[in-house]
């Protein structure tokens, strides 16, 4: 099977769709498929599979012309409108909502959703589907296991650890404010913040003004040995204040030994699952609540330690792969898939 996967940014250092594109790809190759990725991103990093970097639109079209599926993942109509007059299956991952950040719908957006009508759909996860106007195929996202589930079983030396982007859509100002509202209960728990972004100033001063310096650690962006740092914690906050498409910082988490805590919208639950405590978005005592029960109660951390490997054997990469690749196999064939 020939598979032109379109991936908009490829490079080790970017993290959570590049992440699952790069997985994807990895383990269609070991399955035997003929991969090509083209992307937008420079670089010179070799792989097992061919990359086209910054490809004209002539490029693209005989690429797809060549393939037997194209892959979308995540949609992008730089790519997408030259390859919709290949007359080959496009198959698209949806990532995320079909909006902007802020919930508006514009122009693009009317344009994709328009587009998709042409196209096989999968959604990562059910929150995703209920939001797309076609039917789709629900795959959720893998995780990296070798970066991860080695670490499971060091010490929980640490208490609290936040990985993301240091946006205020990430939330993590809310974590600091459940922090000093613990302090006030004389609970004290260590802080670590792992990530980079235009907010660590101000989550910077925010630790300065509310006395939480000697708990609060920011070590800025990890690229090498993430999963080690990680797995050092006894919990994972994800306390987004936007609805999260999915939550492959959730999996990453589980898969060290971490319980999550994190907000209820979106597809966040999906991916904590019975493993963590979802609480509302925005509520800062609520997850003040959540903290301080996992902290006092290890017999309820370990019961949701405990139920790791059954609900991450979903999200390996060889089984996810073999979804997509059942999928395309029978796109190819011409079987009729029920989405």
């Amino acid at each position: 099977m020939k598979i032109l996967i379109c991936s908009h940014c490829f490079h080790p250092s970017v993290g959570g769709i590049e992440t699952v594109s790069r997985i994807l790809a990895e383990e269609f190759t070991k399955a035997g498929s003929e991969v090509t990725v083209i992307t937008e991103t420079p670089g010179e990093e070799q792989y097992e599979y061919r990359i086209v970097r910054r490809p004209t639109r002539s490029t693209i079209r005989r690429l797809g012309r060549e393939a037997d599926i194209v892959f979308q993942s995540n949609i992008s109509l730089n790519t997408l409108v030259p390859l919709l007059f290949t007359k080959k299956n496009i198959v698209i991952a949806h990532h995320t909502w079909l909006t902007r950040p802020n919930g508006r719908i514009s122009w693009q957006d009317r344009l994709k959703r328009f587009v998709i009508r042409f196209c096989k759909n999968i959604a990562i996860s059910k929150a995703i589907a209920a939001a797309l106007p076609v039917k789709s195929l629900l795959i959720g996202n893998p995780f990296e296991i070798s970066e991860f589930s080695p670490y499971r079983q060091l010490p929980k030396t640490k208490d609290i650890v936040f990985v993301g982007r240091l946006v205020s859509d990430k939330g993590c100002d809310l974590a600091i404010e459940a922090l000093a509202q613990l302090k006030a209960e004389g609970i004290t728990p260590g802080f670590t913040i792992i990530g980079e972004g235009p907010e660590r100033l101000a989550l910077e001063a925010q630790v300065d003004k509310l006395g939480l310096s000697d708990q609060v650690t920011f070590l800025g962006s990890i690229t090498v040995g993430r999963g080690k740092r990680i797995a050092e914690h006894k919990i994972i906050l994800i306390p987004s204040r936007w609805e999260e498409p999915f939550g492959l910082v959730a999996l990453e988490g589980i898969a060290s030994g971490c319980v999550p805590i994190a907000s209820a919208k979106g597809g966040l639950g999906e991916a904590v699952n019975s493993c963590g405590i979802l609480f509302p978005n925005g509520d800062i005592s609520a997850l003040a609540s959540a903290i301080k029960l996992l902290l006092t109660d290890p017999i309820q951390l370990e019961q949701y330690v405990s139920r790791a490997d059954q609900h991450l054997e979903q999200f390996r990469p060889d089984v996810v792969a073999r979804h997509y690749l059942d999928f395309f196999q029978h796109l190819i064939d011409g079987s009729q898939t029920k989405l």
